[in-house]
């Protein structure tokens, strides 16, 4: 089952008379939406009581939920103490998302500033490897962890980095942000093909039956030619892109089940629904041919 919903709270979920996170199942029940991706971008500061109470809300309503690890995680700093503090704030994470009824946990990796590539990306291997590790230890073993691809140029986080960081452990899926990615490569995701050219490498990657489950992320982003990513934009945006219905399509043709998440700015919830019928038209359509 495709699922689609908001990062954290959109626009409309105040406007609504909505004051209270607790109030989120309900928000998006009412929007018909079945996702939701809980943000901890600032630090995970849920109580785990207030996140029991949060899941069960969720579970009511069959929502499935996610959970943003904190920003200022860094995988592939060249400070060991920062690292050892990584593998704290996703440990942190797993105990909120399991609280609230979720498994999947998204990770940015760091950043490629004071270091090639290549070396980033083998230091980021290492610190999944002791997250890994770490959380089988603390019990959480059936946590998914979700490195995210990057929009920005100088972050450690392209297609390729982001699968090679998922051959870690079997376990982890990627968090392929197609906005992300668009802005990155300058608006390259357009047509069809192009979507089905990604969704080929990440088969490639780390198998069909994984691929199907992948965490995604997507939203219209404007871009800079010499940095990628600059900011989020809403679905009205007819200027930089993507369109969601071309990878709609290949979602069906494919028989995938993401989670996608709608990360607009202020309309992700409406977003998301504006996904979510571009999907079942994609279904009408493929069932009909």
């Amino acid at each position: 089952m495709i699922r689609f919903g908001p990062a954290g709270a959109a626009d409309s979920f105040a406007a609504m008379g909505y004051k209270k996170t607790a109030q989120m199942p309900e928000y998006l029940e009412k929007m018909g939406l079945t996702a939701f991706e809980y943000q901890c971008g600032r630090g995970v500061r849920i109580t785990d009581e207030a996140a029991r109470a949060l899941g069960e809300g969720f579970r009511q309503r069959d929502i499935a939920v996610s959970l943003h690890a904190p920003y200022y995680i860094s995988m592939s700093s060249l400070d060991e103490e920062k690292r050892l503090g990584s593998l704290r704030y996703i440990l942190e994470s797993a105990r909120a998302v399991t609280a609230m009824g979720g498994r999947r946990i998204v990770i940015h990796a760091g950043s490629t500033a004071k270091m090639p590539r290549a070396d980033a990306l083998e230091l980021a291997l290492d610190t999944f490897r002791r997250a890994i590790a770490a959380l089988d230890e603390a019990g959480y073993s059936q946590v998914i962890p979700c490195p995210e691809v990057m929009g920005k140029l100088g972050q450690l986080g392209d297609l390729s980095e982001v699968l090679a960081m998922c051959g870690v452990d079997e376990r982890m899926l990627p968090c392929i942000d197609f906005g992300h990615l668009n802005a990155r490569t300058f608006g390259t995701l357009r047509t069809r093909a192009d979507y089905a050219a990604v969704l080929d490498a990440i088969e490639n990657a780390i198998g069909l039956d994984r691929a199907r489950q992948i965490h995604c992320h997507f939203s219209k982003i404007e871009y800079t030619q010499n940095g990628g990513e600059k900011r989020h934009l809403t679905f009205a945006d007819t200027v930089y892109g993507p369109e969601f219905e071309p990878l709609a399509e290949e979602f069906y043709r494919r028989g995938y089940s993401p989670v996608v998440i709608c990360e607009s700015a202020g309309t992700q919830a409406e977003d998301a629904v504006l996904m979510q019928n571009a999907y079942q038209k994609a279904s009408l359509a493929g069932e009909k041919a």
